[in-house]
């Protein structure tokens, strides 16, 4: 390496060795004119309010209808198998019971007419 070389070397950042004894006057210069901010009165009481309230469970809106807590109880993943299922059974059910009834009808309508055929018109 040439002697010129070396004089333009630069520092290595992990360096530990202060080449420049100025620095320290330096950096408090420079920390001089950058002045911070001051914060706003009460600052660290609203940020620990708002973390609190953000870690807080979810509170029911105060004008929710019964409506509306039994749709939030239906909607949740684990209820909502189960009332698939129980509106599936009802829907069955009461389908088989209208299905009786219409048969049941259809069947007296069918006996009257073998037996009495002229007592219908």
């Amino acid at each position: 390496m040439r002697a010129a070389d070396e004089n333009f070397r630069r520092p290595n950042p992990m360096n530990k060795e202060n080449f420049n004894p100025g620095d320290d006057y330096l950096g408090a210069l420079l920390r001089a004119s950058r002045p911070s901010p001051s914060l706003p009165p009460r600052f660290q009481e609203a940020v620990w309010r708002r973390i609190e309230e953000a870690e807080a469970p979810a509170k029911p809106a105060s004008d929710a209808t019964w409506l509306d807590a039994l749709a939030a109880l239906v909607l949740r993943p684990r209820f909502a198998f189960a009332t698939v299922s129980a509106l599936v059974l009802a829907g069955v059910l009461l389908g088989t019971y209208s299905g009786t009834q219409v048969a049941q009808q259809d069947a007296q309508a069918r006996y009257l007419a073998a037996v009495a055929p002229n007592s219908l018109r």
